[in-house]
C-alpha cells in the first residue's frame, strides 16, 4: 500500500508541463513524474543504465509556486548513478530520475534534449476503397399511431414497420432506449430512424439507437492501438469515406518504453494495470473528440467501433492483467474476437455503440497482425507472401491460399532507437536517410523536416532550425548497411580500425572502433556496440522467418510486405543487404504502411471481412521460436551481413556486396573468433528465450 500524501510531503513540480503534485518523502522522481503524467523517457525499466531519464533540479525561491527548491531537496547518489556517471557520464546537474528520490520541495526541469519520444506519427489513412456490409445500418419508418382496437405498444409497432420495411425480423433493443422511446417516435411526428446493429451469426439484430425522423449520419472508428503511437480513422458508415484521422504517441510509454516493461510494472505496481488502462482509455477518448471536431461529427453519430493491438495493448485495453503474456507459455486470456458495447470500456461515443476486437493469432502474435493479414491477405494468395512488422517484438507472417504459418521475434528496441548510443525516434531533426561515399568515407544525410540532404544548399539554415539531435530506425538500417557497402565493417560486423590512418571518420574507442557520422553538437557516432545491438535484432527477425520458411519447406519468397509505421521508412535495399529479409526480387519488395489500420477499417466497414479473419486465424499455424531447436543455428548463421550461409543472389544482381574480410583476431580488428562465437551462441539462446 502507498503511504497516505498529506499537505506536509513535498511539493514537486515538473517544467517545462508545469504539473505538479506532493509525495512522500522516499518516492522516486521517475515514479513522480508517471503518476502526473510527466513524460520522462525510461528505456531500462528504472535500473540505471540507459540515462534517458535524466532531469534537472532549478535551485531557488520559486515565490509564484510556493517552492524553495534545492539540490539538496534530492536523496545522493546512490550505487547505481555513480556507476552510470563513471561509465558514460552524467552533466553537471543533472541527475537520474529512476534513482533520485523526493527528500524535500523540487522544481525539477525535464530537459528537452532527453524528450526524444515526440516522434512523428506516420500511420496514414489509406486510399483504397472497400466494399461496405457493415454491421449497423439505418432504417427509417413512420410508425402507425396507437389505435384503440388495436393495443400494440409502440415498441411492437416500430418492430412490424420494421420487418415490413426492411426485412428486420424481431429485433432486440438496447434496454436504455425503452424509456426514450415513446417521446422520440413522437417528436418525430411517427416518424423514426433506427442504427440496427447485426454482426456475428447471430439472426436477431438489435436496434442501438433512435432519433425522432429521419436522421441521415453514421460513423464508426477504426482504431490500432499501438505499443508507440496510437492512429484513428473516423468513417463514414453510409458512403465508407475516411473523414477524419488522427494520430498520437501511447500515454502507457510513460510506465515503459517496450512491451515488457509495461508488463513488469503491472508485476511491480498493484495499480499498475489499471493505470495503464486509464492512460490508454482517455488517449482514446481525445482522439475520437479530435476526429470528431476535425470531421464534423457528433460524437453520438458514432455507431461502431473496431480495435486491433498487439496482445498487452489488446489486454490492458480490455482492463485485463497482461501478466500471463510475459512469461511461458504466453497464455491470452481471450484469444477469439471481441464483442463489446462502447459503454464498457469508457469510450464518449453513441451509449448503444457496439465494439469489436479482432482475435488474436497467439500469445505474441496479436490482432495488429491479424488486421495486417486481412489487409494484404496473403492467405488469398497462390504466391508465397511474407509479411512482417517490424516492431520491438516482430510479427511474421508467411504463407499462401494452401498453408499460412506465423511467429513472432524478439527484436528488441535497436530498431526504435532505445539500444543505440545516438539512437532516438522519428522526430523532427532525427537523421533518417544516409549515404557513405566508397572511396572517402564521408557521409551524407537527411533529416527529418528537411527535404533536402547535408551536403546541398540550404541545409545548414534547415539543420540549424530545426537541431540535429540523433539517428532514427530508418537511418540506423541504412547507416549500418552502408558501412557493410563501404568496407568500414566485416561481413561480421566488425569495424575495420586499420582505416583510421586514411579517414577521420574512423574514432578509436578503446579496444574497438566507432564511425563519425556526424561532428557537432551533439556528436553523433556509430559504435560497436551500436553495430552489434542492430545485428543481434535483425538476426533474430531473419532466423525466425527463415524457420517459417523451413515449415514451408522454402527457400524463397515470392513477395515481402513491410508493414507499420516503421515499415513505411525502410528501404528494401537497405533492409536486404543488412540481412533483415529473406533475398527476393526488389521490386516484389513493398511497403504497406498501417495494414493493421487498413484491416480494422475492412472489419468496420464489411462484416464478411470479420468472419474472414475469424476463420483464417483458426487456420494459422503459430510457431513458437523458443521452443525450436534449429533456432540457435539459424540466428548464429544470420549475424553475419547479409548472412553468413544464405545466398543473396537476387540481390547480387543489383547491388554490389563487398567480398568476405576474414575476422580479426587482434585488438584493433575486434574480438577473437572463439569469444565471439560464444556470443553469438548465447545472443541466440536468449533470444529463444
Amino acid at each position: 500500500m502507498k503511504p497516505p500524501v498529506t499537505t506536509t510531503d513535498p511539493l514537486v513540480l515538473f517544467m517545462p508541463s508545469g504539473k505538479r503534485g506532493r509525495f512522500p518523502k522516499g518516492t522516486a522522481v521517475l515514479d513522480a513524474a508517471r503518476q502526473l503524467g510527466v513524460y520522462v523517457e525510461s528505456v531500462c525499466g528504472g535500473r540505471a543504465t540507459c540515462g534517458r531519464c535524466q532531469v534537472v533540479v532549478q535551485e531557488g525561491n520559486f515565490a509564484k509556486h510556493g517552492i524553495v527548491s534545492s539540490n539538496d531537496h534530492l536523496s545522493a547518489k546512490g550505487a547505481k548513478e555513480e556507476r552510470y556517471e563513471r561509465v558514460r557520464g552524467l552533466a553537471d546537474g543533472r541527475r537520474l530520475s529512476c534513482s533520485s528520490t523526493i527528500e524535500g520541495d523540487l522544481v525539477i526541469d525535464v530537459p528537452q534534449d532527453t524528450v526524444i519520444n515526440a516522434q512523428v506519427v506516420r500511420k496514414a489513412a489509406t486510399d483504397r476503397v472497400f466494399e461496405r456490409n457493415p454491421a449497423v445500418r439505418l432504417c427509417y419508418v413512420e410508425v402507425d399511431e396507437p389505435d384503440m382496437h388495436k393495443p400494440l405498444g409502440d415498441l411492437d409497432r416500430l418492430k412490424v414497420m420494421l420487418e415490413r420495411d426492411w426485412g428486420v425480423k424481431e429485433p432486440a433493443i438496447d434496454a436504455h432506449l425503452l424509456s426514450e422511446l415513446q417521446s422520440v417516435i413522437r417528436k418525430g411526428d411517427w416518424g423514426v430512424t433506427a442504427a440496427v446493429h447485426r454482426d456475428e451469426d447471430d439472426p436477431r439484430p438489435t436496434i442501438t439507437a433512435l432519433w425522432p425522423g429521419l436522421h441521415n449520419e453514421a460513423y464508426g472508428i477504426a482504431c490500432d492501438i499501438g505499443s508507440t503511437t496510437i492512429a484513428m480513422h473516423l468513417v463514414s458508415l453510409l458512403s465508407g469515406r475516411v473523414v477524419a484521422s488522427a494520430g498520437a504517441s501511447n500515454p502507457q510509454i510513460r510506465f515503459g518504453e517496450d512491451l515488457m516493461s509495461r508488463v513488469s510494472y503491472v508485476m511491480m505496481n498493484p495499480d499498475g494495470r489499471q493505470a495503464m488502462t486509464e492512460a490508454v482509455r482517455a488517449a482514446l477518448r481525445d482522439l475520437i473528440g479530435k476526429v470528431c471536431a476535425d470531421g464534423g461529427v457528433s460524437p453520438d453519430d458514432i455507431l461502431d467501433a473496431v480495435f486491433v493491438a498487439n496482445p498487452i495493448m489488446h489486454h490492458l485495453f480490455l482492463g485485463i492483467d497482461p501478466t500471463e503474456l510475459g512469461q511461458a507459455p504466453f497464455a491470452l486470456a481471450v484469444s477469439g474476437a471481441v464483442h463489446l458495447r462502447a459503454q464498457d470500456l469508457d469510450l464518449e461515443i453513441n451509449r448503444g455503440a457496439r465494439v469489436y476486437l479482432l482475435p488474436c493469432i497467439a500469445g505474441h502474435v496479436g490482432a495488429d497482425a491479424a488486421a495486417a493479414a486481412l489487409s494484404e491477405g496473403p492467405h488469398r494468395q497462390d504466391s508465397m507472401m511474407l509479411l512482417v512488422d517490424v516492431g520491438t517484438n516482430a510479427e511474421i507472417i508467411l504463407g499462401n491460399r494452401h498453408r499460412t504459418v506465423a511467429a513472432s521475434s524478439p527484436t528488441g528496441p535497436a530498431f526504435e532507437g532505445a539500444e543505440i548510443s545516438s539512437g532516438q525516434r522519428a522526430a523532427p531533426g532525427a537523421i533518417e536517410r544516409v549515404r557513405i561515399d566508397p572511396q572517402s568515407l564521408e557521409p551524407r544525410f537527411r533529416i527529418i523536416g528537411s527535404e533536402k540532404w547535408s551536403d546541398e544548399e540550404g541545409f545548414d539554415e534547415e539543420a540549424a532550425r530545426l537541431g540535429i539531435t540523433g539517428i532514427c530506425g530508418s537511418a540506423i538500417i541504412e547507416v549500418v548497411a552502408e558501412m557493410f557497402l563501404s568496407g568500414i565493417i566485416s561481413e561480421d560486423g566488425v569495424i575495420d580500425g586499420q582505416l583510421a590512418s586514411s579517414s577521420p571518420r574512423i574514432l578509436q574507442n578503446g579496444r574497438t572502433f566507432s564511425y563519425l557520422l556526424h561532428d557537432g553538437s551533439p556528436r553523433i557516432t556509430v559504435t560497436q556496440n551500436d553495430v552489434r545491438a542492430i545485428q543481434l535484432a535483425k538476426a533474430a527477425l531473419y532466423a525466425g522467418i527463415r524457420l517459417l520458411m523451413e515449415k514451408q519447406g522454402i527457400e524463397t519468397v515470392d513477395s515481402i510486405r513491410f508493414a507499420g509505421a516503421f515499415g513505411s521508412y525502410i528501404d528494401p535495399k537497405y533492409a536486404m543487404v543488412l540481412g533483415l529479409i529473406p533475398d527476393c526480387d526488389l521490386d516484389e519488395v513493398k511497403a504497406v504502411g498501417n495494414a493493421a489500420g487498413n484491416g480494422a477499417l475492412m472489419a468496420l466497414l464489411n462484416r464478411t471481412h470479420r468472419r474472414e479473419i475469424e476463420g483464417t486465424v483458426h487456420r494459422i499455424e503459430k510457431i513458437e521460436t523458443a521452443l525450436e531447436p534449429n533456432f540457435q543455428q539459424l540466428f548464429v548463421n544470420a549475424m553475419a551481413l547479409p548472412n553468413k550461409v544464405d545466398p543473396f543472389t537476387k540481390l547480387s544482381e543489383q547491388v554490389t556486396l563487398p567480398q568476405r574480410k576474414a575476422r580479426s583476431g587482434d585488438s584493433a580488428g575486434g574480438e577473437a573468433v572463439p569469444r565471439r562465437r560464444s556470443r553469438e551462441e548465447r545472443a541466440a539462446r536468449r533470444s529463444r528465450e
